[in-house]
């Protein structure tokens, strides 16, 4: 079992910036890829960034690519999303989320944090 705590969010304007992190437990996190997704009410949960057991590779969705950077350090077992220039629609709840493995999925993750919300403010 992998447990996933995210901490960060709140209640922004736009052009503001937000770091959410995601603290793991239990297993090795270094054998673990981590991701970042979003559900925004009414909608269903999108991916939003996903980043390899070691840092080197990273993959973002179009919507955030450019703003958001994922990150991780693997002696802290912790995952961090930074946002930037953020918008209204960016506004969710966010999530981030464990997969065994080596890659940068987009999908399949085993295990999920409870979230934690996002409001960008117009």
């Amino acid at each position: 079992q992998v447990q996933l705590v995210e901490s960060g969010g709140g209640l922004v304007q736009t052009g503001a910036s937000l770091r959410l992190s995601c603290a793991a437990s239990g297993r090795t996190f270094r054998n673990y890829a981590m991701g970042w997704f979003r559900q925004a009410p009414g909608k269903e949960r999108e991916f939003v960034a996903a980043i390899n057991w070691s840092g080197a590779n990273t993959d973002y969705a179009d919507s955030v690519k450019g703003r958001f950077t994922i990150s991780r350090d693997n002696a802290k077992n912790t995952l961090w999303l930074q946002m930037n220039s953020l918008k209204p629609e960016d506004t969710a709840v966010y999530y981030c989320a464990a997969k065994f493995g080596i890659n940068t999925p987009r999908g399949g993750y085993d295990y999920w944090g409870q979230g934690t919300q996002v409001t960008v403010s117009s």
